[in-house]
């Protein structure tokens, strides 16, 4: 057991890593590929990109030596099964890996605790409750279109949305001689009377071509997030951005986001950290403070944690076994930080 590895893959929306680790927590392989949920992308090319990923990690070791692995795969179908287990024989390891939910391994990014729960916000948005490293209870995770509140779409729908009605609703520009300000004619998109979020909108979605109206720039903006309503999640960046200026659009959008995603992993949490995973809440912003403030006035305020890197928590899950206890938890920090 002294050569042997362990192997942990992240296969999410986005990107796709594998992790390869010795027994003590040293990382000695480490890739990055595209996506890997076959709910999005479907099985073939799910496979294709872990399989490879696989490859690119292992670069240098030998294959037989891989003890253990597990894959957390977002949306994870169990019909990858065989063909995963193709993949992992093609490349001389002698067993298929385990397949779980990146949500699990979300977790397991955060806390070496069997039981707690973690709140995910990156392009979708879920809470669940772990106990004893399974997930026993789920809150949202539904979907982009009736669902994920508080997730990298969500704010970047509100922001879209709120954008399109403060165009379709603009603001009046005076005109010569008249005090009250003139309530026929609206204020040009983009002018003066915009705020940061709006322009920071129209800017990503339409560059400088905005029309000769707020509504022309309106109906543009609907047709292309129509067209392509995954450009929405872009946004959520821009929110922050906006936020930090002091844009009072942004941070609300902002604050609703935490309070939704608050709301959600109350709905799971018993007891145990909240580890908190996914863009939205591991990179420094409005919602990540906000939802860490709100956290901070609960129950679980004093034991709220950040998840690491998800390839290594899974190789972390995959050496459960292999290892007694305490050493096992030991080398925690090891598979979670590639230190």
């Amino acid at each position: 057991m002294t050569n042997s590895l362990v192997v942990g893959v992240d296969a999410g929306a986005t990107f796709t890593r594998v992790a390869v680790h010795t027994l003590d927590g040293t990382r000695v392989g480490y890739a990055r590929s595209g996506a890997g949920n076959p709910s999005a992308h479907g099985s073939v090319k799910a496979v294709a990109h872990i399989g490879g990923t696989l490859r690119e990690a292992l670069t240098g070791h030998d294959g037989s030596r891989v003890a253990a692995s597990l894959a957390g795969v977002a949306g994870h179908v169990m019909s990858m099964a065989p063909e995963l287990g193709k993949a992992w024989a093609d490349l001389g390891i002698p067993a298929a890996p385990r397949l779980t939910g990146d949500v699990m391994i979300a977790y397991v990014a955060g806390t070496p605790e069997p039981d707690g729960s973690v709140l995910l916000s990156g392009t979708g948005a879920v809470a669940a409750r772990i106990a004893d490293y399974e997930m026993v209870d789920i809150a949202d995770g539904l979907g982009w279109l009736l669902g994920d509140e508080g997730s990298g779409f969500w704010i970047g729908r509100a922001a879209a949305k709120a954008v399109a009605a403060a165009l379709d609703r603009p603001a009046a520009t005076p005109r010569d001689g008249d005090r009250d300000g003139d309530r026929d004619r609206p204020a040009a998109p983009g002018g003066s009377s915009s705020g940061l979020l709006t322009e920071l909108v129209l800017e990503h979605f339409l560059g400088a071509e905005r029309g000769s109206s707020p509504r022309e720039a309106a109906d543009r903006l609907v047709r292309l997030a129509q067209a392509d309503h995954m450009r929405l999640a872009a946004l959520s960046p821009l929110v922050s951005q906006a936020s930090a200026a002091g844009d009072p659009m942004a941070l609300r959008i902002a604050r609703e986001a935490a309070d939704h995603l608050v709301a959600t992993v109350r709905r799971v949490h018993v007891s145990g950290p909240v580890v908190l995973a996914g863009s939205v809440l591991t990179n420094e912003g409005p919602v990540r403070q906000g939802v860490q403030k709100l956290l901070a006035g609960t129950e679980v305020g004093t034991a709220v944690a950040t998840a690491r890197d998800a390839a290594g928590a899974a190789a972390w899950l995959s050496a459960r076994g292999l290892l007694p206890e305490s050493e096992w938890k030991a080398a925690h920090a090891r598979f979670t930080t590639g230190a």
